[in-house]
């Protein structure tokens, strides 16, 4: 045991002290070293929590991983930097104690965020795959495995009992530290992600992993400057470890101990282990038990920087000049949370006590409840959402669009089946369920009469035959030669929901090439080479970011025109010797439905997380002995490994063709789920709570294995 419980002890042994309590607390000052234990978890929640925001679109449209690819990569990483704290608390108290364990995991941990930064720089040439990867191992290590020691490190610096205010006061602020770090860099990395250009491309999302490496090298730095002021104690033996052998020495008695029989399976370690030990380990179990549903709970929460935030990709951000990005929606979170805690305990709270809710375990109950009712209302935001989906072409049907490049009106004629197409000038006409196994010829005939008596052709009637094909959106473009020019068309919306164009521009072959160029603000931000040896080289798709622009082509400028989140655009023209012109046709209408109209579900889902996560952890160290807390703190840490874990087993399996179903799936697993822990709930006795006294060894054990008592948070997620 730590030199803090022999002082405790020494005070209890001796009443007289007791009355001298407050004059010492006013004589023993506050750690400073508490400032760069505080400072340093600011700087590396801010690392991990800005690098996690916008991982998951980094992951789906930078390497290119499938949304269920990026889903499962994003929840085993989430699941793994919850495995590793069980062995950061053996490292630290088994071998290297806190100090070390904190400094050298670090380390690791900043190296895989600049691994994630340079996998990022295409002009690098690194693998960026196989570095991104690598990467999130070596950060889910490092966060993981520091994640049970900052704040056992920061309780390490009071001496108890004499300090124990002064020990609530620094949960406060670590707590608050943990919040404010989150809150910044969820809201400041997909600015960076989104608003900076780098690379030749229009998002760097290289820049928005470098910040989040300064700020975790810069995390080491302020750490290592505090060392001298540190109280650093050394490592004391690992309950996590003793309570696995123990319970492993009993299973073993008990299967090869036929004669011997005991009232409890655990019993049969008592020629080794000591009574007390066993005694406590029971205890534990039962608490134990009681996580066995849990983990539905957080497979539901952790989603939001999944299939959520793929979700707000499909959605309008736009609030007057301001764009919400989809990833910063997570914003909510931390800062709901901030709201909901105090509000919850001077008023919900009480009014729940008054109808005979307000035990812990009912109180969890609720929070399961709310989990659910948030996938309820994401299901619903969902099936509002796939109304301004883009209709793309499915089996036995194919798609045709035509596009008149020329400034007059065309007819065209389609037979088998009759279709009549009347193209105004710069203009696009579209069929999008046309019957079609394989390729499908139609036969046409285009009247150009109108054309031909303004000069502008001298086709008069001409016709011919068009294909399309089953699967397939194929587009036709009429020009100075006719209807003789097709390709196969992209219509979805971009996967990071930015607004995507595309130059359709015809140019004489007696002219020189031509740029096709976007402006804002008197700037070109993109400019389309439009060559006039080869039409099909004019058909280029490039991303922007939303904004009103100007766009030019050969002179001919067309003014304010806007492109939206979502949209997919086509510029239609002619460069001739004696005119240039273009109009800009939307081939895909762009995110209508707005992003606010997820606020509910973050509502929701945080009023659920403020009642389970933290009343859940209030439970565990309530009930289980002051010997378990660490084993019980390991164990909670472990349901939110398992949560992630179930979301790859169903993202892998990828039994539904729209994402409703899964959300209404989670929806009924989590319903069901707090049914069962209700029942189980209902069976339960509580244990009474600890006196003064231990109490006091309470708090010491909390704060020398992971410091989590006074601020009973889930403080990864905070």
């Amino acid at each position: 045991m730590s030199e803090n419980k022999h002082s405790v002890n020494e005070i209890q042994d001796h009443p007289d002290n007791e009355g001298s309590m407050d004059e010492n607390q006013k004589k023993l000052k506050y750690p400073r070293s508490i400032f760069f234990i505080v400072s340093n978890e600011f700087c590396e929640r801010f690392s991990f929590y800005g690098m996690r925001t916008v991982l998951t679109l980094y992951l789906g449209r930078y390497l290119k991983y499938s949304d269920n690819m990026s889903t499962v990569i994003y929840h085993v990483f989430t699941m793994l930097l919850y495995f590793f704290p069980i062995f950061g608390a053996m490292l630290a108290d088994s071998l290297l104690g806190k100090f070390r364990t904190i400094f050298y995991l670090s380390i690791i941990y900043a190296i895989g965020q600049l691994l994630l930064s340079l996998s990022a720089a295409p002009p690098l040439g690194i693998p960026a795959k196989e570095f991104s990867l690598l990467g999130l191992v070596l950060i889910a290590v490092g966060t993981g495995g520091i994640k049970p020691c900052v704040a056992a490190f920061g309780g390490d610096q009071f001496i108890l009992p004499q300090q124990e205010r002064y020990l609530s006061t620094f949960f406060s602020l670590f707590y608050f530290s943990i919040n404010s770090g989150s809150l910044i860099s969820t809201f400041l990395t997909p600015l960076l992600r989104s608003n900076v250009s780098c690379f030749g491309d229009t998002t760097c999302y290289s820049l928005a992993f470098l910040v989040p490496a300064i700020l975790m090298t810069l995390s080491i730095v302020i750490f290592i400057i505090g060392k001298p002021l540190y109280k650093i104690i050394k490592p004391t033996g690992n309950v996590v470890l003793n309570v696995s052998k123990c319970i492993s020495h009993a299973i073993y008695r008990k299967v090869t101990s036929k004669s011997v029989k005991k009232q409890y399976w655990l019993d049969y370690a008592d020629d080794k282990y000591d009574k007390s030990l066993i005694n406590d380990i029971k205890a534990a179990l039962q608490v134990m038990i009681l996580f066995i549903p849990i983990p539905i709970f957080w497979a539901l929460f952790d989603q939001q920087g999944s299939r959520w935030t793929f979700q707000a990709t499909r959605m309008n951000g736009e609030i007057g000049n301001f764009l919400i990005q989809p990833d910063q929606m997570q914003v909510f979170n931390p800062l709901l949370v901030l709201v909901f805690i105090p509000l919850f305990e001077t008023c919900l709270y009480p009014l729940m006590g008054k109808i005979g809710l307000r035990t812990p375990l009912r109180i969890l109950s609720v929070g399961g409840f709310l989990a659910s009712l948030s996938f309820v209302a994401a299901a619903f935001v969902e099936l509002d959402l796939e109304k301004t989906y883009p209709i793309l072409p499915s089996k036995d049907l194919a798609q045709l669009r035509v596009f008149n490049t020329l400034d007059c009106d065309v007819t065209v004629t389609v037979h088998d089946p009759e279709l009549s197409i009347a193209l105004k000038s710069m203009d696009m006409w579209e069929d999008r369920y046309i019957e079609a196994k394989g390729e499908r010829k139609l036969s046409y005939e285009a009247d150009f009469s109108i054309c031909d008596k303004a000069g502008i052709t001298q086709l008069n009637n001409t016709q011919g035959e068009i294909s399309v094909s089953e699967n397939r959106a194929t587009s036709w473009a009429i020009t100075q030669d006719g209807l003789s020019y097709s390709y196969i068309d992209s219509i979805d919306k971009s996967d990071t929901g930015e607004p995507l164009i595309r130059g359709l521009i015809y140019v004489d072959p007696s002219q020189p090439a031509v740029d096709l160029e976007l402006i804002q603000d008197g700037t070109v931000v993109l400019r389309l080479k439009m060559n006039s040896t080869s039409f099909h080289e004019t058909k280029e798709l490039a991303q922007v970011t939303p904004g009103v622009y100007d766009i030019r082509l050969n002179g001919f400028v067309i003014k304010e025109v806007p492109l939206k989140l979502g949209g997919v655009y086509t510029v239609v023209g002619s460069v001739t010797e004696k005119e240039s012109k273009a109009n800009v046709i939307t081939v895909t209408e762009p995110n209508s439905m707005h992003i606010l109209w997820l606020i509910p579900q973050y509502v929701i889902i945080t009023m659920g997380e403020v009642m389970f996560s933290v009343t859940g952890l209030e439970f565990a160290f309530t009930q289980a002995p002051v010997s378990m807390k660490s084993l019980l703190q390991a164990c909670w840490l472990l349901t939110v490994a398992i949560g992630n874990l179930i979301v790859v087993i169903v993202a892998e399996i990828s039994i539904f063709d729209r994402q409703v179903f899964e959300f209404i799936l989670f929806a009924g697993l989590m319903f069901i789920d707090i049914i069962i822990f209700s029942i189980m709930a209902k069976f339960y006795k509580y244990v009474d709570t600890p006196g003064d006294e231990d109490a006091s060894e309470e708090i010491i054990h909390m704060s020398e294995k992971f410091g989590t008592v006074n601020a009973s948070y889930r403080d990864d997620e905070k």
